[in-house]
């Protein structure tokens, strides 16, 4: 039997990616998932390369009227949710401590912050008890890194959600745990730089640094996202697992 059979999922920023990965695994496995984007031509080409059970529901999670029809969808075409991946995010890149404003404050943590905590609050009235809830972490939220300051508080925001969260929804069994995958080979890590050269650079550079000696694959996180979502981690709750190569390990 597959490992979600039956199951209704959401997936966040899932157009690209791991968000992407992991609804073609989900799938695969036999759940249903509606995944969410913000572009709707890139949302709807991702739709077409899963292929089969799935809805793509174009939207921002930083925009509450963008969930509250998002969740309207999902409970008139299939009235539950048994997982959500709280997944989309974005770093607006590296900023020094010097050069942090006010919007470049807001962007990272209206997405990385607000948008999962009201992800995840207008989830509940759909979620049965005993779902999973996945939230995407990132090594950046346990390591230091130069410019990095605001992206990796968000990151550590979402750290302390998944133990929180636990503990507000334990008497519905409803399990929650943040997902934290290391340097991945995703649009986002290989844009990094502005010329060709400036991104080999910056790639070879991130690969130096990961013990494994290479970039993560979206399948990789993918995986491990199933194993979260699945019975097979049905004791595992307020954790953070790693999908890093090792980054944030030594």
């Amino acid at each position: 039997m597959k490992k979600l059979e039956g199951k209704i999922a959401l997936i966040t920023g899932g157009s690209s990616g791991i968000g992407l990965a992991t609804a073609q695994r989900f799938v695969a496995e036999g759940a249903y998932v509606f995944i969410t984007g913000r572009r709707q031509e890139e949302l709807d080409a991702a739709v077409k390369l899963i292929g089969r059970q799935v809805t793509g529901v174009q939207g921002d999670v930083a925009n509450l009227a963008d969930l509250d029809r998002l969740y309207e969808q999902v409970r008139q075409q299939k009235g539950h949710l048994d997982i959500v991946f709280a997944n989309a995010g974005g770093s607006g890149g590296m900023v020094p401590l010097s050069a942090i404003t006010e919007e470049y404050f807001d962007q990272v943590f209206n997405i990385n912050v607000r948008g999962m905590l009201f992800t995840v609050q207008k989830a509940l009235p759909l979620l049965r008890d005993g779902s999973s809830i996945i939230l995407t972490g990132s090594t950046t939220g346990s390591k230091g890194a130069a410019a990095f300051s605001v992206y990796s508080a968000s990151k550590a925001a979402v750290r302390s959600f998944a133990r929180t969260w636990t503990m507000d929804l334990q008497a519905r069994r409803i399990r929650v745990n943040a997902l934290s995958p290391g340097p991945t080979e995703t649009p986002g890590v290989t844009r990094l730089g502005d010329t060709p050269a400036q991104q080999q650079f910056v790639k070879d550079y991130i690969v130096a640094n990961v013990p494994l000696g290479r970039l993560g694959q979206p399948e990789e996180t993918a995986k491990a996202a199933v194993f979260l979502a699945s019975d097979d981690s049905s004791f595992i709750t307020g954790i953070e697992l790693f999908v890093d190569g090792g980054v944030a390990q030594i």
